[in-house]
């Protein structure tokens, strides 16, 4: 199961009701902060999700209102000790900004004291892969150099049969991680047992997409295809659709087709504009796709 906290709505500026960009992706012990807008730091606050295990953010691109929260972040972090190191992985153009940000506004004289830095420069492709969680990116058009958007997938499994591992007589402990694994063991009597005969018929696996800010969507349907939960911004409205192209963003009916496109069940609409009345954008989402909503901060999200 994935869990998402949505920490910022907003687009390009912080309003009374929603701060920039920033979501928490959290699978069993996995946390990953997707941006870090300004003021991400007291969101977590005020969210309640703590800043324990936060040790890993993904930049979908280098915009002040993805990255400025970098500084406070980390400084907390640094200060309260919550964990030792802190990796932001990104393409190199909003990497190098994030660098810069940290080494030489933040700690000009050099890097924290307690907290470790890393700056993991990232492509499209598999990031992490354990054989059961895969984290990847995929590129996505705006108007900023090097920008990615990221997908979570719980890959399927199949799950070991208690009564049958009762029968073969397969202890607790590693020849069972092993199974679990896909690997065959050999038991202590010199017995083999192969994973298929201790488990069951293969379940689904998960996914969820996070697109960042962008400008065309046809070019994201392969990456974003059969996801359970697409998060993607639509930063205008469809009357506004030359104001969209103008500013390198998406409306509401670009992420609806996309959603339609790649066979999309759930689509979460964030970088929100203040520019609309409350509730309008919401309103074209739900007459466009039954499945669309549109999130405010501090929303929490389950994919099961």
């Amino acid at each position: 199961m994935f869990e998402l906290t949505f920490l910022g709505t907003g687009a390009s500026v912080p309003s009374a009701a929603r701060n920039v960009s920033a979501l928490l992706v959290e699978q069993g012990g996995r946390r990953f902060l997707v941006d870090c807008g300004e003021g991400t730091q007291r969101q977590i606050m005020a969210a309640g999700v703590g800043f324990r295990r936060l040790d890993t953010v993904l930049l979908t691109h280098g915009h002040l209102d993805h990255i400025l929260g970098l500084g406070g972040l980390a400084g907390t972090l640094n200060l309260w000790q919550a964990v030792e190191r802190l990796r932001i992985l990104a393409g190199p153009a909003p990497l190098e900004l994030a660098r810069r940000l940290l080494l030489d506004v933040v700690w000009p004289g050099g890097r924290p004291g307690r907290l470790a830095l890393e700056f993991v420069p990232i492509a499209p492709g598999p990031l992490i892969e354990d054989g059961r969680f895969r984290l990847s990116a995929f590129p996505v058009r705006h108007a900023a150099p090097d920008c990615l958007g990221f997908r979570f997938d719980l890959l399927p499994h199949r799950p070991l049969l208690a009564d049958r591992l009762a029968e073969l007589g397969v202890p607790p402990g590693p020849e069972r991680s092993r199974l679990a694994r896909g690997e065959a063991v050999r038991l202590p009597d010199g017995r083999r047992v192969d994973p298929e005969a201790v488990t069951g018929p293969p379940q689904g696996g998960v996914s969820v997409a996070v697109v960042g800010d962008a400008e065309t969507v046809d070019d994201l349907v392969e990456h974003v295809r059969g996801a359970d939960l697409l998060v993607i911004e639509a930063s205008f409205m469809a009357a506004d659709a030359e104001q969209a192209r103008a500013h390198s963003h998406l409306t509401v009916a670009d992420a609806v087709n996309l959603a339609r496109a790649a066979g999309i069940g759930r689509l979460c609409l964030n970088h929100q504009s203040s520019r609309y009345r409350e509730g309008a954008v919401a309103a074209e989402a739900a007459a466009l796709f039954q499945g669309a909503r549109v999130v405010s901060d501090f929303e929490r999200v389950r994919v099961p």
